[in-house]
């Protein structure tokens, strides 16, 4: 991991300086820990890349986008590219004393399976799942035996050192392939994401700072408007505009609560002119004024 640097939120950028044509890095959740500064260990990070993490024992809890979720044996944690995270943490704040597998890997290192395609889209799924107890030492060893194969990379000739390559991608995608028929938690979505909803879901990514229009997305993607609502609808239960509301939603989130901008200021950073539509906006969507729910969540964390 890289620090880019951020006003609160750390950013990292994936980097692997013992293996730099690699887009994976596997270790230990105690080897991240010790490599882990202790600013970095105490604020909300961000990184362009998947973190996958393989509990077998030990307890936590971390944060992902203002929710807390419980690392245990059998949790399987997964923080995709742009999500806002902080560590598994254990009594006192400093992080948890787990055994457990860490993977990092690019978005475009998994070989591709149409099986796990779900588990990763940019923020689409949920990001703790629970491994049934007939099935945690199976998965356990599945990611032990890619971060097996891992610490060979690069030991052996250009050739095995190539064919290592391949083999970890492909045990990467086992990995994830039981990841992703793990059961999912109650009220989750299931659905298979469609092309087209993959597609909207991409370019929001990239514009929902600049437009909340879904007629612009249409004409940008070459569909029509019913024709992205019927696809975001089938893949997460709600409408193109409400999808791309809650994009708008999470990101001001984001800024609220680790950044120290006005309201104004990160009502422009998400696309608002002027402040009182963006303080009637975040109302309609979050229930409460921007100020207020910086307010509730600084509160919570000073009790």
């Amino acid at each position: 991991m890289v620090n880019s640097g951020h006003t609160e939120i750390i950013d990292f950028g994936y980097e692997n300086s013992d293996r730099p044509r690699l887009g994976l890095e596997a270790l230990t959740f105690a080897q991240l820990s010790s490599r882990t500064k202790e600013r970095v260990a105490s604020s909300p990070i961000r990184a362009d890349f998947h973190q996958l993490t393989v509990v077998r024992s030990g307890r936590g809890v971390a944060m992902v986008d203002f929710v807390s979720h419980d690392c245990r044996p059998g949790t399987v944690l997964h923080v995709r590219p742009g999500q806002v995270q902080r560590l598994p943490a254990g009594p006192g704040g400093r992080l948890a004393e787990l055994d457990a597998i860490v993977l990092l890997f690019t978005a475009d290192f998994p070989p591709l399976m149409p099986g796990a395609s779900a588990l990763l889209d940019l923020d689409f799924g949920p990001a703790a799942l629970s491994a049934p107890a007939g099935e945690r030492e199976t998965l356990h060893r599945s990611a032990a035996e890619l971060a097996a194969e891992y610490r060979h990379f690069g030991t052996r000739d250009e050739t095995a050192t190539d064919l290592t390559v391949e083999l970890l991608r492909h045990l990467l995608g086992v990995t994830l392939l039981r990841v992703a028929r793990l059961p999912r938690p109650s009220g989750s979505d299931s659905a298979p994401v469609n092309e087209v909803f993959r597609a909207f879901q991409r370019e929001v990514e990239r514009s929902f700072a600049d437009t909340r229009d879904v007629q612009d997305y249409a004409v940008r993607l070459g569909y029509a408007p019913r024709t992205l609502t019927r696809a975001c609808h089938a893949a997460t239960g709600r409408t193109a505009k409400q999808f791309l509301d809650a994009r708008v939603t999470l990101e001001a989130k984001r800024l609220l609560v680790h950044t120290d901008l006005a309201v104004a200021a990160i009502g422009r950073a998400v696309g608002f002119g002027e402040p009182t539509n963006f303080g009637k906006f975040f109302s309609r969507e979050a229930n409460m004024t921007p100020g207020a729910f910086r307010r509730s969540d600084r509160a919570g964390r000073d009790r």
